[in-house]
């Protein structure tokens, strides 16, 4: 799952939950849906090496601020 939000400024930002520090952003929709794909190549790269920490996903919450 991708998660693609638009900032206050215009740039698209992107972030994938289950790869713990996988985001990015992007210009265009296009540029950020790019980016997402290698951002999250890398991280499964690195998570790979990296097996010592595993995160287990519970779940989506909603939070009023």
């Amino acid at each position: 799952m991708v998660v693609i939000e638009k900032d206050e400024d215009g740039y698209y930002v992107a972030s994938v939950p289950e790869l713990r520090g996988c985001h990015t952003q992007g210009k265009t929709l296009d540029e950020v849906i790019e980016n997402i794909r290698d951002a999250a190549s890398l991280c499964l790269e690195v998570e790979q090496e990296d097996e010592e920490v595993k995160m287990e996903f519970i779940g989506v919450h909603t939070l009023e601020i």
